[in-house]
């Protein structure tokens, strides 16, 4: 896909990964939207791309609704959705004072798996209707899992389960959604220099990057978007879970 001109949406896209994408999506010529709960961060990013900056509420039906159909009028519809909104809250299923709270489990779940399909569902809903590029192609949805999806330390059931989830239903959805020519592909990243990550002190940093085989750091958010703008020009990239991590493996803690 030729991104120059189309129109893309990118959830949490007021800091981390999803400002970095939005950047990276703009830079090459798309029209950006930028959705994220912090509307002050989405518009921030938004007014230096020269983008859309609106507040949603990815685990809300009609927030949701609502943020797609303002960034269609605006944009047309969207080629290309990028998932980056999501949490990382930890906790052991059964801690110093007990089982987990069964509400804390849900909500991680419910931000980082069901209000990525509900981005999807809805956007995909418009890109059938749209009609095909060159390419065949009518759009492509980028998804963020994490490696905890695939080796996930304790205290990260919630957050595995919920990563988890998203590389799960990459390839059901591109099949599904071949018919249309929308490809859906999923980023599982590794450890990045995140707006959470940077809420811990520079030594704990330095050690977590040492851990990385090579390069033996943190990523870079704009490596992220960097695959991400790949991934939305190669058209043979389908129904497919990339890690991006430096090669490392998660230790049990």
């Amino acid at each position: 896909m030729n991104i120059n001109g189309v129109a893309a949406l990118v959830t949490g896209g007021g800091s981390g990964l999803g400002a970095a994408t939005a950047r990276q999506l703009a830079a090459a010529g798309a029209k950006v939207t930028c959705l994220d709960v912090n509307e002050d961060g989405a518009k921030a990013v938004a007014a230096d791309i020269g983008g859309l900056g609106l507040k949603c509420d990815v685990t809300d039906a009609a927030s949701a609704e609502a943020a797609i159909a303002e960034a269609q009028e605006a944009h047309g519809v969207a080629r290309i959705v990028v998932n980056c909104a999501g949490v990382g809250t930890p906790g052991k299923a059964v801690g110093k004072h007990g089982p987990l709270p069964l509400e804390a489990f849900a909500q991680v779940v419910n931000i980082n798996l069901i209000g990525t399909f509900n981005i999807i569902r809805l956007s995909a809903a418009a890109m059938q209707k749209a009609d095909p590029l060159d390419t065949a192609e009518r759009g492509v949805i980028v998804n963020t899992a994490s490696v905890a999806a695939f080796d996930g330390q304790i205290g990260q059931a919630a957050y595995g389960a919920s990563k988890g989830g998203v590389a799960a239903m990459t390839l059901p959805l591109a099949r599904e959604f071949a018919q249309w020519g929308i490809r859906v592909l999923t980023i599982a990243p590794g450890l990045f220099l995140t707006p959470m990550m940077e809420t811990l002190p520079e030594e704990a940093q330095k050690s977590l990057g040492a851990s990385v085989p090579f390069p033996a750091r943190l990523g870079r958010p704009q490596e992220y978007a960097q695959l991400v703008q790949s991934m939305c020009e190669n058209e043979m990239l389908n129904g497919e879970t990339v890690r991006l991590d430096g090669s490392l493996r998660m230790a049990p803690r």
